[in-house]
C-alpha cells in the first residue's frame, strides 16, 4: 500500500498555528484537572456544543465576558419547562428527584415573577446583620469540629470538617432541631457519595433521588409542626422555615410545597457549596506554601485584610461550582457567535471563565492580595447567590481557624492519588487527607 510521509520532500512541516486536537471532556483525567481543557475551549471554541454524559446535548460558555452577559440574559430562563421538546436527554436536567418530589419550585428553576417574590421572602435570611449574628454560631461549630481531631494528629478534612460545618450551620439556620440533625447529615451525604463522573448526580443506586425523598418527607413533618405552634409575632431570630410558613406576600401565603422547596434548596445549594470551598481553597493553600505563608503570618498579626481578598481569590482560582445550573433559551439568540435554538441547554462555566487570561492577569496563579477580581463564583445577575455572605463568612472562620490552631498542617497523600467527586455543576474532593503536630 502506498504511503505519504507526514512531510514528502517540497512540502512543508505541519503548520505551527495548526489547534490542537479537542480534549475529552467529562473523564476521570478530566475531573482531576479541567483547567487545560477550558484553556482550548476558551481559545478554540469558546461557546462549544457537546454531549453531556447523560444524553443531554448542551452549549458550554466558556469566555468570561460571554458568561457574565449570559447569567444576567432574561432570555435564557431558569425553568426547565423550556428546555426543548426534541432535546436530547429531555427531563435529564436539574437535581435528581425533586420533579417526583414536588420540589421544582425554588429558585434555580424560576424565573421572575416568581423568583422575585420568593427570593425577597427568603433574603430577609441573609442580611448582613442577620449573617453577622450567625458568626459567633459558625466559630463554635468550627472549633468544636477541629476539637474532634486536632488531638489526633491526622484527619479526613472533607468529612470531618469541610463536611459537616455547612451542614450543621444551614440547618440551625433553617430552623431543624438538633436531634434531628444528623439524620440531615446522613442525607447530605448520600447526595455526595452517590454522584457519577461527570453526571449530575443520582449514582448506580439512585441516592441522590433518594435522599431527596427522605429530605421532603421530613420537611413536610417539620413544617406542619411549626405552623401548629408559630407565635403571632415573630421573634427577632426566629428561623428561616418559620419565617416562610409565616411570609404572605400581598396576602399570598406560601404554599407547602413552595416552602419545602425554598427549604430544600438553601440545603442543597448551601451546603455542598461551603463543603467545596472550604475543602478546595485549603487544598490549593497546602499546594501553594508562599501563599499559605502569607495568610498564616497575616493572621498571626492580627490583620484580616489577606483573609478577605484571599477568600475572593479562591473562589475564583478553583471555585466549589464549576458550570452554573440549567439555563434554557426561550428565543433564539447569538452567544460567542453561535446560534442557539429556542429551548437549547445552556452551561456557563464558571471555572473557565474566572481564568480568563483576556480578564484575569496571571489567570492560573493563585494570589491572595489579588484585588481586582470579580470572579463569577456566585453568579452574576438575579440569580447571584442568595447564600453567598453566609458561604464567605463560613470559609473565612473555617481556613483562619485551621491555620491558626494547626499551624503546620500538610497534606497527607499524594495530589495525584486525590479523587474529584462527579458531577456536572459543582466542583469538589472525595476526601483530603492532612497531617499536623497534635494539639490538646
Amino acid at each position: 500500500m502506498h504511503h505519504t510521509p507526514d512531510t514528502a520532500p517540497g512540502c512543508p512541516a505541519h503548520p505551527a498555528a495548526a489547534a490542537p486536537p479537542a480534549p475529552a471532556l467529562f473523564t476521570w483525567e478530566f475531573g482531576a484537572d479541567p483547567y487545560p481543557a477550558y484553556a482550548w475551549l476558551r481559545e478554540h471554541a469558546p461557546v462549544h456544543r457537546t454531549e453531556l454524559p447523560s444524553g443531554v446535548e448542551a452549549w458550554l460558555v466558556t469566555r468570561y465576558a460571554d458568561a457574565r452577559q449570559a447569567l444576567a440574559d432574561a432570555r435564557l430562563s431558569k425553568n426547565p419547562v423550556h428546555h426543548s421538546e426534541g432535546a436530547h436527554g429531555k427531563g435529564k436536567v436539574g437535581i435528581p428527584g425533586e420533579r417526583s418530589a414536588n420540589l421544582m419550585t425554588h429558585l434555580l428553576n424560576i424565573d421572575p415573577p416568581d423568583h422575585t417574590r420568593l427570593r425577597r421572602l427568603v433574603s430577609k435570611a441573609f442580611t448582613p446583620r442577620r449573617v453577622a449574628a450567625f458568626a459567633p454560631r459558625v466559630q463554635e461549630l468550627t472549633d468544636a469540629l477541629i476539637d474532634g481531631f486536632a488531638a489526633r494528629g491526622e484527619a479526613d478534612l472533607i468529612h470531618e470538617f469541610a463536611f459537616p460545618l455547612p451542614i450543621y450551620a444551614i440547618c440551625d439556620l433553617l430552623g431543624v432541631p438538633r436531634e434531628d440533625q444528623d439524620d440531615f447529615r446522613d442525607w447530605a451525604g448520600m447526595m455526595l457519595r452517590h454522584t457519577k463522573p461527570g453526571g449530575t448526580g443520582g449514582g448506580p443506586r439512585g441516592g441522590v433521588a433518594k435522599a431527596v425523598k427522605k429530605i421532603r418527607g421530613y420537611l413536610a413533618e417539620l413544617i406542619h409542626r411549626k405552623r401548629a405552634v408559630l407565635p403571632p409575632e415573630p421573634a427577632p431570630d426566629e428561623d428561616l422555615i418559620s419565617g416562610l410558613i409565616r411570609a404572605s406576600d400581598h396576602g399570598e401565603h406560601l404554599t407547602e410545597n413552595e416552602v419545602a422547596a425554598m427549604a430544600f434548596i438553601l440545603l442543597f445549594a448551601g451546603f455542598e457549596t461551603t463543603v467545596n470551598l472550604i475543602g478546595n481553597g485549603t487544598y490549593a493553600l497546602l499546594r501553594t506554601p508562599d501563599q499559605r505563608e502569607l495568610l498564616q503570618k497575616s493572621l498571626a498579626a492580627g490583620d484580616r485584610e489577606v483573609l478577605t481578598t484571599g477568600i475572593e481569590e479562591l473562589l475564583r482560582y478553583d471555585g466549589p461550582v464549576e458550570l452554573a445550573t440549567w439555563r434554557f433559551a426561550t428565543e433564539e439568540l447569538t452567544l460567542g457567535g453561535e446560534r442557539i435554538a429556542v429551548g437549547d441547554p445552556v452551561l456557563v462555566v464558571l471555572a473557565a471563565a474566572d481564568r480568563d487570561p483576556a480578564r484575569f492577569d496571571a489567570p492560573d496563579t493563585l494570589d491572595l492580595r489579588r484585588t481586582d477580581n470579580p470572579h463569577l463564583g456566585y453568579g452574576h445577575g438575579i440569580h447571584y447567590c442568595l447564600g453567598a455572605p453566609l458561604a464567605r463568612l463560613e470559609g473565612r472562620t473555617a481556613l483562619a481557624t485551621l491555620l491558626t490552631r494547626l499551624p503546620d498542617i500538610r497534606l497527607a497523600a499524594d495530589p495525584e492519588e486525590l479523587r474529584w467527586r462527579g458531577g456536572l455543576i459543582m466542583r469538589g474532593l472525595r476526601a483530603l487527607p492532612v497531617e499536623f503536630t497534635p494539639a490538646p
